[in-house]
């Protein structure tokens, strides 16, 4: 009988360890324990796919942070691999002289998918670098740079790349100090991109009141047809913004996902919603947190889903200023809208009546503690709500400290629809 022979995969520990003797370079212990890791579960599992976890917050092996010249290293390791996919180096020391070689990773690897920059030190120039290696590179289709100062300039050069780009399906760029200009420049761009699934734009650093972003981002909805997620968490959006989203989304069939939370929206931006609601057959998950719609809003919310809408699966009304008045109309309309599965309301105005319709919605099955961000609990014969740890992307940082996300309640968003492969 023929023996059957197993190509053997070439060793990535071993490369690291060359490449420093070449370049001069101290090993970083703690790259090079991933590198053993990952040539070890290989050698067991026979992968054809490696995602290589360098993140400097991991709690579960000592960490030496990544720098420039650790990178360098590992680009000349990575840049001859083809069974690399991901590459997570999220929370480490990375500036503008580190995404040089991160450019050099995009335009000479030919497998990476994935790659999260989050909370490094990369400013205007590694974003250049970054976005410009991206008008050539056909692989990557996830790219996570949360927390990372480009600025404005560095956004333009994004936007730029978004235009050429024909590949890249998720974008996160939160927290990054982009301006009135690049978001603009983004949304212009997603007039034409046809890949694009899901960007996340939070915070970014807006200085009039005249919320031209969110107009500009609601004529780009009106014609895209591609985005099924869409982050515009802190906009300082106000209920005209919402109406202008509204009005684009009336004509998009597509966007599954959207998140206004930590914006300024009221009872009339609510009422806006509403009638959204009424009509839209897509929109799955709605993030409303830390607005203020009060019990009006939540009435006219409660309106449109019990009577009319039968495709929101997940609402989010933590910390709007809502009542018993309110609340209690969003636990009734759970009762006839048999698709809305979760529903946080934690931070709001807790009544006795509030605490009965909740608890009862609970304990008859009709809302799981999975799908919810309170637990009833009884004291002297009144009934209370204590909170839970679930919730739609409490924050656009969330992420898990270390290892794979292992509770799906506390992102909510991860686990009820497939839009969850996304940011």
């Amino acid at each position: 009988m023929a023996q059957q022979v197993m190509s053997v995969r070439p060793e990535l520990h071993q490369h690291y360890v060359q490449a420093c003797q070449n370049l001069g370079q101290p090993e970083n212990p703690f790259i090079a324990h991933v590198l053993q890791d990952a040539d070890k579960n290989d050698k067991i599992s026979w992968t054809e796919e490696i995602a290589l976890k360098i993140d400097g917050n991991n709690k579960l092996v000592p960490v030496q942070r990544v720098t420039d010249d650790d990178l360098q290293v590992l680009a000349s390791v990575l840049c001859h691999t083809t069974f690399v996919t991901g590459l997570d180096l999220r929370c480490n020391v990375l500036t503008d002289a580190g995404a040089k070689h991160i450019a050099t990773i995009l335009q000479e690897n030919s497998t990476l998918r994935h790659l999260n920059l989050m909370l490094n030190d990369i400013g205007t120039s590694g974003a250049e670098l970054i976005a410009t290696a991206l008008h050539r590179n056909e692989t990557l289709v996830y790219l996570r740079m949360t927390g990372n100062k480009i600025g404005n300039k560095g956004g333009m050069f994004f936007a730029s790349m978004l235009e050429i780009n024909s590949t890249l399906e998720k974008l996160d760029l939160g927290d990054c100090d982009m301006g009135t200009q690049c978001l603009i420049a983004i949304a212009i761009a997603l007039n034409q991109n046809k890949s694009l699934k899901a960007i996340n734009l939070s915070r970014p650093l807006l200085y009039s009141q005249e919320e031209e972003t969110t107009v500009h981002i609601a004529l780009m909805l009106k014609i895209n047809s591609s985005l099924v997620e869409l982050h515009l968490c802190k906009h300082d959006m106000k209920n005209f913004g919402v109406e202008r989203l509204c009005e684009a989304l009336y004509r998009n069939s597509t966007l599954r996902y959207l998140d206004l939370s930590c914006n300024k929206i009221t009872r009339d931006g609510a009422k806006c919603l509403r009638e959204l609601l009424k009509q839209n057959q897509t929109l799955e998950i709605l993030d409303l947190r830390a607005n203020r719609i009060e019990d009006d809003g939540a009435t006219f919310l409660s309106e449109a889903l019990a009577l009319y809408n039968t495709t929101l699966r997940a609402l989010s009304v933590v910390s709007n200023n809502i009542g018993g008045k309110g609340l209690v109309a969003l636990s009734c309309a759970m009762k006839t809208n048999m698709e809305l599965s979760n529903i946080y309301i934690w931070g709001n105005k807790f009544d006795e009546a509030t605490c009965i319709a909740f608890s009862e919605l609970i304990q008859t099955g009709r809302l799981s503690l999975r799908c919810t961000d309170v637990e009833p609990y009884e004291v002297d014969g009144h009934v209370h709500l204590a909170e839970l740890s679930h919730g739609l992307q409490k924050h656009y940082y969330w992420t898990p400290s270390y290892g794979e996300v292992m509770n799906k309640d506390a992102n909510a968003s991860l686990a009820i629809v497939a839009v969850s492969e996304y940011l």
